[in-house]
């Protein structure tokens, strides 16, 4: 098998400029601590009991699933932006909600929305919420640009 239950999580974000869009978005992803890994896009549960970690030491080329935002853009003097954000859940032995969130447009309307996103699908699962963390970048675009927010998961 080569996925286990997560036991810890970390929340990344990073922007950037580059030659082209790809190389921006590789570029936040390095920014962000993840750019040396091989990231495997996953849908948005938090596993019961995942405890967060400001940090990840994640090995060179590993398989590490994340739920992610990005937003990458051409367009010069564009604002973009990319959140994420985890409802926590009030009894530890559920499972907490992430949402992804990104778009044209400042950081803090961005996570504002991203954040109310993970109310909402915590409430429609009738799970309190003990509290919701995010996180996220923005990028003013100079030529091309990238904006990342992540939620990585890891077994210790």
């Amino acid at each position: 098998m080569i996925f286990t239950q997560p036991t810890h999580y970390s929340i990344v974000a990073g922007h950037a400029e580059g030659y082209s869009s790809l190389n921006a978005f590789d570029q936040a992803l390095l920014a962000a601590g993840v750019g040396d890994t091989n990231l495997v896009r996953m849908s948005s549960i938090l596993p019961p009991s995942c405890q967060r970690l400001e940090h990840i030491a994640l090995p060179y080329g590993a398989l590490v699933p994340v739920a992610y935002a990005d937003m990458t853009s051409s367009v010069p003097g564009e604002v973009i932006a990319s959140a994420v954000a985890v409802g926590i859940p009030l009894d530890p032995t559920l499972p907490g909600l992430i949402m992804e969130h990104h778009g044209v447009g400042t950081l803090a309307d961005i996570e504002a929305q991203v954040r109310e996103m993970a109310i909402q699908g915590m409430a429609y699962r009738n799970r309190e919420v003990r509290d919701v963390v995010s996180i996220g970048a923005e990028h003013l675009v100079v030529n091309h640009g990238a904006a990342f927010a992540g939620i990585v998961l890891w077994k210790l």
